[in-house]
């Protein structure tokens, strides 16, 4: 649920729902598997059954829960935060109802002391549901894009009807040369991290960051990743790129 994260481009999570479905190649090292996994084995019924250990580590099942108490617990945060919305999920799975989503957002749209970070891989069902939605300001909505292959989630997500739309290009599994920057107000990029995780290209990186310069969008370097982040840190050519949307309603 997190009170506070450690992830460097929030404050908080919060996770209404809990258990996924692997959809793409950058879920394959997916942190929140792990994490469900350590979960369950701590007695948390949330995550109950999302997981399975195959091959020597643990991958999603496609069992979803809709947690129905958790969606109250922004409200008991009086000062405002950044909160990432399903860390632990995606709200757009394709087994989270329209009627939960649209609880989720009231809950948005009834704490304005908050800014909420929705990212989701299902673009095309969050431009298909886009319209159904009542967007509150504070609410910016991201995509995940791991590589060329799916640059379509980005067209979805700049027709959906977000204020604030961002990208996150992690894990970076390969270049993204002329991502069209339209519409878009933030990127973050980073590498992938854990067990097994995949490299990296510096040039990948640069590439991206120069068409946020030269487009003016915000650019968030999170990490170089690997198998033990903290050995390789989040410098980027001499400095750390914490950039944040203009368009913000954060208050702080």
């Amino acid at each position: 649920m997190g009170s506070s994260s450690s992830i460097e481009w929030t404050d908080a999570t919060w996770n209404p729902v809990g258990g996924c479905t692997i959809v793409s190649p950058g879920c394959t090292n997916c942190y929140a598997m792990r994490m469900a996994a350590r979960l369950e084995a701590m007695g948390q019924d949330k995550y109950k059954g999302t997981t399975r250990k195959t091959g020597g580590r643990y991958k999603w099942t496609g069992k979803v829960v809709l947690d129905y108490k958790a969606l109250t617990v922004p409200q008991t945060w009086r000062k405002g935060r950044r909160i990432f919305v399903n860390s632990m999920s995606d709200l757009f799975h394709e087994d989270v109802p329209l009627d939960f989503i649209s609880a989720v957002f009231q809950v948005m749209k009834e704490t304005p002391q908050h800014t909420y970070q929705v990212l989701t891989k299902r673009a095309d069902r969050l431009l298909k549901l886009s319209p159904q939605l009542s967007w509150p300001a504070n609410t910016w909505m991201g995509v995940s894009v791991e590589n060329e292959d799916y640059l379509e989630r980005v067209d979805c997500l700049r027709k959906s009807h977000a204020a604030v739309k961002f990208l996150s290009l992690e894990p970076l599994l390969g270049p993204l040369n002329g991502i069209n920057l339209a519409e878009i107000d933030w990127v973050i990029v980073g590498g992938e991290s854990g067990p097994g995780a995949r490299p990296m290209n510096p040039e990948w990186v640069r590439e991206i960051r120069d068409q946020c310069l030269e487009a003016d969008v915000a650019f968030h370097f999170k990490q170089w990743g690997g198998p033990v982040k903290s050995t390789t840190g989040r410098v980027l050519d001499g400095r750390t790129w914490d950039e944040m949307p203009r368009q913000t309603h954060f208050l702080g």
